[in-house]
């Protein structure tokens, strides 16, 4: 069915486009209540600023303008340039307005009593935005509360704009204004004017905003926060109520614009025997051309048409069509590329290595860069100097941490809040593009390894670890396998927890926003000093400092994270167990430990940042740990009388805690593989279903985190389940998980890993971002669904998490389903 409404689609978008021509090019509000005409979308509160991450530039008034999202933000706000963590409103509802065409969004500041509507309609060629407060504006908000719509910087660097009719320039780097009281308050770069243009000189990007009641104010947020964006404001004035602020916007609309196709594949290429299917995206305002052809580049340059062939609708998926091109005939090695509708992809190889070495830089680089407590060191290149040997100090009761951890009242510890806690200052990963330590990702980290190392042979050495130096040098060889040297690294942090606490905790982190936003070398984030009470801020004294830049502990002991750790420190045990006995009996010891703790009644998921909901459930991570300590053990019937009792909570879950049953196949009877049969086949007919809904072939999150993670998990785990039941399971999930985050996915065809493929997402929300650099082999999020129907990846704007934060976690997952592709192409040589 899906297929013949694909054909319907492709075949009809020519009709579309026709009709579309002749009819008046004005916004109409659609069923989702977005404002939309050809080349324009206003979306309206559709996605909402975030309880606990504030400000992420996704929320309130946005605007998509010939296919990128150029502004966002547009809402009343208590600050000219507001900051991620400054007031927010919040949402109340969205309705369909008195006027045609009109959506009216209610939102509120409950802690200053300021409630407002926002009223957006269709006018002219553009749209109006009315702000109408319930009440007159109390004199105390008096400047301060203004209309903003921000807009993207990236889109406008370089590019000029006129207030009213005097003109000025988007700079690329902030260069101020700024006030002079010493706030670190950005000044205007244009204001007093009652109209703004941006970027007249581009028909693309050009909007012009004019304003009814107050003047216009023109900020670069970048001044406060490098995250920032240009701001338009206007004031509202003191005793202001209905029309507080009434803007009149008209985006430039190229008249019939059509979004260029794109042609998504694997960067990385395919190896002979595989299936090769590109996919193509494309605006349902234009036309699709019917057909696609694959050439092959010369090494004279010319260029040999291989195949050409009809294109097959996959169907309309959010707000495009898909088609896909299917070359899998093509085995001959060599380097090709794809040409649709008069364009040239970039090439990609048919190799029979073509997979080779996909994960290595994830390995000796990515997840190298993020290791705690050591320097890390490329060649001339000096990642971080050796970092937080301050660690850490205890944090306080009943806190609520701005990056979402949580203390309650109780500590689960024998330090005092605020007390230096020694021991922490080993070991462990800096989990993302901030500098915290997330014990539950750690704990991945080591398992996903130690699983490389047993499933594929995950051997490879470029990167030398000295701990007692705490020295890391990258594309320096020690000898030693740098994936035990990583299960080791971060076995040494979860065996300082329990060492110290006798229980795993949720995580180290900064405890102030603005360490927290530092940016650049973590070896600089703190003085490496421990904090003592009795010394002034800028005094040291031996080892010693008044700087309470010391991140804090938060400490509570939850059963998902000690049965976590459980489970990580059963497989570095085993991954230990040659190169360094010592350790691995340390962290065996620990493990039954920890395991044994939790079986004594029902396991409670906890309330701090423990990732409570799933996989990290309390009941799913105990089946996880207990299928570590039935393989480390080798089939002791005490785990393997566990696993049977857990079998409930894996059927419940096989989602989540499907792979760790099939990896516990080998140490159980005949009577445990019977009973996972039904769960497999039930699986994968939902998987089946859901997979359908898009052409991708994979699970594509649609919440307000890109989903990469996701796929690569979904990817390995398949591949586990086809090697248990090849009958039941094929090649082809793994395939198509490994295709999408190597470059076949929407908005763009880059892979998701840096550097990794011919073409890869080359900016990244790492500890480098303020660079607009990247980490090699570190995997971004990727393809975020903007509410209700745009697929995005920012591809030169590093600064939004959402799409482009590298986390720890998710490489090591990409690890294992890399190498899990690279086993299902030697099957189909």
């Amino acid at each position: 069915m899906l297929k013949r409404m694909g054909i319907a689609l492709l075949a009809s978008a020519s009709v579309i486009a026709g009709a579309q021509a002749v009819r008046a090019q004005s916004l109409a509000v659609t069923p989702a209540e977005t404002l939309e005409r050809q080349g324009l979308t206003v979306m309206v509160d559709q996605n909402q600023f975030s309880p606990i991450f504030f400000d992420e530039k996704n929320a309130g008034l946005q605007i998509v303008l010939h296919g990128e999202r150029i502004a966002t933000d547009g809402a009343v706000r208590l600050n000219r340039t507001p900051e991620q963590w400054d007031p927010v409103p919040a949402f109340i509802s969205r309705t369909r307005g008195t006027e045609p065409n009109q959506v009216v969004v209610r939102s509120t500041y409950k802690d200053v009593d300021l409630g407002y509507r926002v009223k957006v309609t269709a006018e002219g060629d553009g749209f109006r935005i009315a702000v109408d407060l319930d009440k007159p504006l109390p004199a105390a908000l008096a400047g301060k509360a203004g209309f903003n719509l921000d807009f993207l910087p990236t889109s406008y660097f370089g590019k000029t704009y006129l207030m009213d009719s005097a003109p000025g320039l988007f700079p690329r780097h902030a260069t101020g204004p700024m006030r002079k009281d010493g706030s670190g308050d950005p000044m205007p770069l244009a204001a007093g004017g009652k109209s703004i243009t941006l970027s007249p000189e581009d028909p693309l990007t050009r909007v012009t905003i004019t304003s009814d009641a107050g003047a216009l104010e023109l900020y670069d947020a970048r001044n406060r926060a490098q995250n920032g964006w240009f701001v338009v404001r206007s004031l509202i004035a003191a005793g202001a109520k209905e029309n507080a602020v009434v803007w009149h916007v008209r985006p430039n609309v190229v008249k019939d614009w059509v979004r260029a196709p794109v042609v998504s594949f694997n960067q990385a290429g395919y190896t002979p025997g595989r299936s090769k299917i590109a996919l193509i995206e494309t605006d349902p305002h234009g036309s699709a051309p019917a057909e696609a052809e694959l050439v092959r580049l010369a090494a004279d340059g010319t260029r040999q048409s291989v195949l050409r062939s009809r294109v097959t609708p996959r169907g309309r998926w959010m707000r495009y069509n898909y088609a896909a091109f299917d070359f899998s005939q093509v085995r001959e090695p060599g380097v090709y590329a794809i040409s649709y509708g008069g364009q040239l992809t970039n090439p990609f190889r048919i190799a029979p290595d073509a997979y080779d070495r996909i994960w290595q830089t994830s390995l000796d680089t990515f997840i190298a860069e993020q290791m705690d407590h050591v320097g890390i060191r490329e060649q001339y290149r000096v990642w971080s100097a050796p970092s937080h040997l301050d660690d850490a100090r205890q944090a306080p009761p009943n806190h609520v941490h701005f990056d979402g951890y949580k203390m309650g009242p109780t500590l689960d510890s024998p330090f005092k809040p605020g007390e230096h806690i020694p021991g922490l200052d080993v070991g462990g990963f800096q989990d993302a593009g901030d500098y915290d330590i997330q014990t539950p990702q750690n704990a991945a980290v080591v398992r996903d390894l130690a699983w490389g190392r047993e499933l594929y042979g995950l051997d490879w050495d470029e990167t030398s670890v000295d701990e007692a130096a705490r020295a890391v040098e990258i594309r320096k060889p020690d000898g030693q396998q740098d994936a035990l040297q990583q299960i080791r690294h971060g076995a040494l942090q979860l065996l300082a927890q329990y060492k110290v606490f006798g229980h795993a905790i949720v995580g180290i982190i900064d405890p102030v926003q603005r360490q927290y936003a530092h940016l650049g070398d973590a070896g600089s984030q703190t003085d490496n000093l421990t904090y003592d009470a009795s010394l002034g801020v800028t005094e040291r004294r031996g080892g010693s400092s008044g700087a309470q830049d010391d991140r804090w502990a938060f400490t509570t002991d939850l059963p998902a994270n000690n049965l976590a750790v459980a489970g990580a420190l059963a497989a570095a045990s085993r991954a230990l167990a040659d190169s360094d006995p010592t350790m691995a009996a340390e962290a065996w010891d620990a493990a039954k430990t920890l395991w044994s703790r939790q079986q004594k009644g029902p396991v409670k998921a906890g309330d701090g940042r423990d990732d409570s909901g799933s996989p990290w459930s309390a009941d799913g991570a105990n089946v996880g740990a207990t299928v570590e300590m039935l393989i480390t053990s080798k089939g002791d019937r005490v785990y393997a009388d566990r696993l049977r009792a857990l079998m409930p909570v894996v059927a419940k879950s096989f989602e989540w805690v499907g792979a760790s049953a099939i990896r516990a196949l080998p140490f159980m009877d005949a009577k445990y593989r019977a009973a996972l049969v039904p769960l497999v086949r039930k699986a994968k007919a939902k998987l089946d279903a859901d997979l359908a809904k898009n052409p991708f072939g994979v699970p594509i999150s649609e919440a307000n985190w890109a989903g990469s993670h996701q796929v690569v998990a979904f990817g390995s785990n398949m591949y586990l389940m086809h090697k248990a039941f090849p009958e039941i399971v094929g090649t082809e999930y793994t395939l198509n998980a490994i295709d999408y985050v190597l470059g076949r996915h929407p908005a763009n065809n880059l892979s998701l890993v840096s550097t990794v493929g011919t073409a890869s997402q080359l900016i990244g929300y790492g500890h480098n971002r303020a660079d607009y650099g990247f980490i090699p082999g570190g995997l971004v999020p990727g393809v975020l669904i903007v509410k209700p129907d745009f697929p995005e990846l920012k591809t030169d704007w590093p600064f939004l998490w959402f799409e482009n934060e590298y986390t720890v976690a998710t490489t090591s997952a990409y690890i294992l389903a890399a190498n899990a592709a690279i086993a299902a192409t030697r099957e189909t040589r």
